[in-house]
């Protein structure tokens, strides 16, 4: 039986990460947040950059793409306490907005038992629908 060496399983590792971080950038562009937007397109970046690195053999590379990696799973675990709504963590917050939406999340006004409720017109005369 053949043995995979270190170099062919970042590989797969590598594309493993690009195919799960374009389904995750899909998804995410169907809601209403822009910070995952931006990560989810560095990190595309930065794999390809570690996939190149490893074909290559470009240790720099190599060690950019650990770094970030490690950042990576930082930023995930802040991701699942966020929708958790761990400590002062809220979904109702504009944070990941970084407050320049009042747009809501697709999947909240078409998901599943979801209800379409309209908001009243702002008093400071805009004209817009806002949903929630």
């Amino acid at each position: 039986m053949g043995c995979c060496t270190g170099r062919c399983s970042l590989i797969c590792l590598c594309a493993l990460q690009l195919i799960s971080a374009l389904e995750r950038q899909i998804f995410d562009f169907l809601g209403f947040q822009w910070a995952p937007i931006l990560g989810n397109f560095l990190h595309i970046i930065v794999v390809i950059l570690g996939l190149f690195g490893t074909i290559q053999y470009r240790p720099r590379y190599i060690m950019v793409y650990t770094v970030w990696t490690a950042l990576w799973v930082t930023w995930n675990v802040f991701i699942i306490c966020f929708y958790l709504e761990v400590g002062g963590l809220s979904k109702d917050t504009d944070l990941m907005t970084f407050n320049i939406s009042v747009h809501r999340s697709w999947w909240r006004e078409h998901g599943p038992g979801c209800v379409r409720r309209v908001l009243p017109p702002s008093p400071h005369g805009m004209m817009d629908d806002y949903t929630y």
